[in-house]
């Protein structure tokens, strides 16, 4: 859950090592700086997702999860607009190229794909389930999605997913860590199905 996919050219050597130095950071005397940046950085260019470092920080003091938790949702966001920005603008100077460096382009045609065949609800999968937010970033830029419906589908898949993580970890502590590692994709993806039909239902009754 807690490392993207990353291609080819990142060396499994080279990502460990990341990962190592950014879990660190999680008892850095400014964690939640690190965060925010870590949280920009993940849904534009990076391979490593918020939780290698929300998941200590709120072991660490459960106290403040919902802070954590809204520092990681509002800094995801804003880097979603950067990579969104990067796809609509700078597809083929910078977007293509980030791609390809993570051999994420095969996995970029298929959410385009999708896109087209479902249109907002894949950016509300894609920001909430441990797939790299910055492919759903690029490729909602890049087809041209309305930027108001890629921040509404963003805020609430993001929001969901990192507050999700900090009831569970605040509420049950350690022996959520491990559950979450292993069972994340498939307590979002239940979350998820509840949340687009609770929108579909809600839709339906306010027309």
């Amino acid at each position: 859950m807690t490392v993207a996919a990353a291609g080819p050219q990142l060396q499994p050597c080279m990502l460990r090592r990341l990962y190592a130095r950014t879990l660190e950071l999680s008892a850095h005397p400014h964690a939640l700086a690190w965060l925010a940046l870590l949280s920009v950085l993940e849904s534009s260019v990076l391979p490593l997702a918020p939780d290698i470092l929300i998941i200590p920080m709120i072991l660490a003091r459960p106290r403040r999860a919902w802070l954590i938790a809204a520092v990681a949702t509002g800094a995801s966001l804003g880097g979603g607009f950067l990579g969104y920005a990067i796809g609509h603008f700078l597809f083929g100077l910078i977007g293509r190229p980030i791609l390809d460096f993570y051999g994420a382009e095969p996995l970029f045609e298929t959410f385009r794909r999708l896109y087209n065949a479902w249109g907002v609800w894949i950016i509300a999968a894609g920001g909430f389930l441990p797939i790299p937010f910055k492919v759903v970033a690029i490729a909602s830029g890049a087809t041209g999605l309305d930027l108001r419906l890629f921040a509404l589908a963003a805020l609430v898949s993001r929001g969901s997913r990192f507050f999700l993580e900090a009831a569970l970890l605040s509420r049950f502590g350690q022996p959520t860590r491990r559950f979450l590692e292993v069972n994340f994709a498939t307590l979002g993806t239940i979350l998820l199905l509840a949340l687009l039909l609770g929108a579909y239902a809600a839709l339906r009754y306010l027309s």
